[in-house]
């Protein structure tokens, strides 16, 4: 009877401790590993960058809150900026298949060529794994991990929640915030806000 009670009690823990196991990033703590493959099809893998600053940002070229950053070329610009200082950016697709956003690696290929996009990858998440790890509700949505592995900032692109290109100049930019005060050794001001865009398109109904 004793060895019963013990397992119980051994199988009562294992199943509350079973969504912690899986709770989604977040900021101050240890970003979830993952591994994809992107457009080029090349595979990718989160724990071979620690000791560099990574970006992840959410996509979907078919919402017109991502447009507006790519047609504005400021997305593009802050790709080109921050890569160049080292960091590694990561553009992420979790749309799933027959969602809006969903687009095959060729797709994706001559959509950066036709925008001139400078990520160090487009890595496709059809099955939405990498986008429930995070936590990401919206393209786009942008998550900065640290050299240590470290979330140090995730949501919004910026203070303007719009689809209007003429608001991207004179908006702060809650990315290039985290990162530079994080490199100068700071405190990261802003860690978290609240994202906007489109909802991701995942393939199931848990977001």
């Amino acid at each position: 009877m004793k060895r019963t009670n013990f397992y119980l009690i051994l199988a009562a823990l294992v199943l509350c401790a079973g969504p912690a196991m899986f709770a989604a990033a977040k900021v101050g703590e240890s970003a979830p590993d993952f591994t994809a493959t992107a457009s080029n099809g090349k595979t990718f893998r989160l724990a071979d960058y620690r000791g560099k600053y990574v970006v992840l940002e959410w996509h979907n070229n078919g919402c017109p809150y991502v447009g507006k950053h790519y047609r504005s070329g400021n997305m593009q610009r802050l790709q080109k900026e921050w890569t160049a200082k080292g960091v590694v950016w990561f553009t992420i697709l979790s749309s799933a298949p027959g969602q809006q956003g969903y687009v095959t690696a060729g797709e994706e290929n001559s959509y950066l060529a036709k925008m001139q996009a400078a990520p160090t990858a487009a890595l496709l998440d059809p099955t939405g794994e990498i986008g429930h790890l995070y936590d990401a509700k919206t393209s786009p949505q942008m998550v900065v991990i640290n050299p240590l592995g470290v979330v140090i900032y995730d949501g919004a692109i910026d203070d303007k929640p719009t689809t209007d290109l003429s608001d991207v100049p004179g908006a702060t930019n809650y990315v290039s915030l985290a990162l530079e005060q994080s490199m100068a050794g700071k405190q990261v001001q802003t860690s978290a806000t609240r994202p906007y865009g489109c909802s991701v398109k995942y393939g199931d109904s848990s977001h």
